[in-house]
């Protein structure tokens, strides 16, 4: 297996001096999370360089983390590393032996006097040991060309405290959401914070993300979020996608006669400037198709957004149950598996 310092050598490459040690150090804004479920690291930069901005952070993902997905920032520029995992992990049923190992953003400016957060989402591996410390090391990268190296893992080392997660004990059974193992109270939480979540791209504020649970081999499942476009710029939601299933399509229902039909918005979703877009069940909503397993009530399944002007950004929608609606939208008796799939006409 490889060694978790094999993992670090990236770090020790860096032929930047390290700071002094800081009043605050990066930590990460959820510090124990179980083992088998979603976690979304939140790092947590308390300030610059000693004087200069901050214009690059650059986190090693930890084994035992896998399927990370990052969150864009307004203002930086992404990049990841990808590579094999030491181990091989279960994904919706399909087994993932490679991904995401180095998150950066780069090309933004901290300044000393603020403070930012940086995030991902991703995975537990069920089979952590209660108690284990997932180290996520850090470099932060200054204005000035100096850096601070958050890359120490143990009391002896001599550099500054990595951000750290403690795994504790896995909530009922097996596997967390991407398992489809029911989830624990704290992991419960996760999920309807996950829901209240306010995920900002731009000029767009995403909310109230939420799928319906689906029956065992049913073929499709629905998606919902509320969008608000803060901005002067109209935007448009032209794709979205997810490794819960094969297709992911942009649809809105109809009434034809008195037989509700689905079509499918070939051209995206409109997204009006300083306007609220409603994807809700009954009306406008994401199609997951060709899913890879049942979306199963009290787990998480992230989805990429895709926006004509905003960009991408990943989005975790909670699972709830199969009749789950929002405050003032009914589907009249109909559900996706009942909707006439026929007449799917561009919008």
């Amino acid at each position: 297996m490889t060694t978790f310092m094999t993992r670090l050598a990236w770090a020790g490459a860096i032929s930047l001096a390290s700071l002094s040690a800081a009043n605050a150090h990066m930590t990460l804004e959820t510090g124990e999370a179980p083992a088998g479920g979603g976690y979304k690291a939140v790092l947590r930069v308390p300030h610059g360089c000693d004087g200069a901005a901050t214009t690059e952070i650059r986190v090693q993902v930890p084994e035992g983390f896998y399927s990370v997905k990052p969150m864009p920032h307004a203002g930086w520029e992404l990049e990841t590393v990808t590579g094999a995992y030491a181990e091989t992990y279960m994904n919706h049923g399909m087994p993932v032996s490679e991904g995401v190992t180095e998150v950066i953003w780069k090309g933004g400016e901290l300044p000393d006097a603020y403070y930012d957060e940086f995030a991902m989402r991703g995975s537990l591996s069920a089979d952590i040991a209660p108690g284990t410390v997932l180290y996520f090391p850090a470099v932060q990268l200054c204005a000035d060309g100096s850096a601070n190296h958050w890359t120490g893992t143990g009391e002896t080392s001599d550099a500054e405290p990595a951000p750290k997660l403690t795994v504790t004990a896995a909530g009922h059974g097996h596997g967390g959401h991407d398992d489809h193992a029911p989830m624990s109270h704290d992991m419960s939480h996760d999920m309807d914070h996950a829901m209240s979540e306010d995920i900002k791209l731009g000029d767009l504020d995403i909310t109230g993300a939420f799928a319906r649970a689906t029956l065992p081999g049913a073929p499709v499942g629905g998606g919902f979020l509320s969008i608000t476009n803060n901005g002067d710029t109209d935007d448009r939601l032209i794709a979205a996608s997810s490794d819960a299933a094969g297709d992911l399509q942009l649809h809105n229902m109809r009434m034809d006669g008195e037989v509700m039909k689905m079509y499918q918005m070939t051209d995206g979703i409109p997204v009006p400037a300083h306007e609220t877009v409603e994807l809700s069940p009954g009306g406008l909503h994401i199609m997951f198709m060709k899913l890879n397993g049942p979306l199963v009530e009290d787990t998480v399944v992230d989805v990429e957004l895709t926006f004509e002007k905003a960009g991408k950004v990943t989005v975790p929608f909670a699972v709830k149950s199969i009749a789950a609606k929002e405050a003032g939208h009914d589907m009249h008796g109909m559900d996706h598996d009942h909707a006439d799939h026929g007449d799917m006409k561009a919008n």
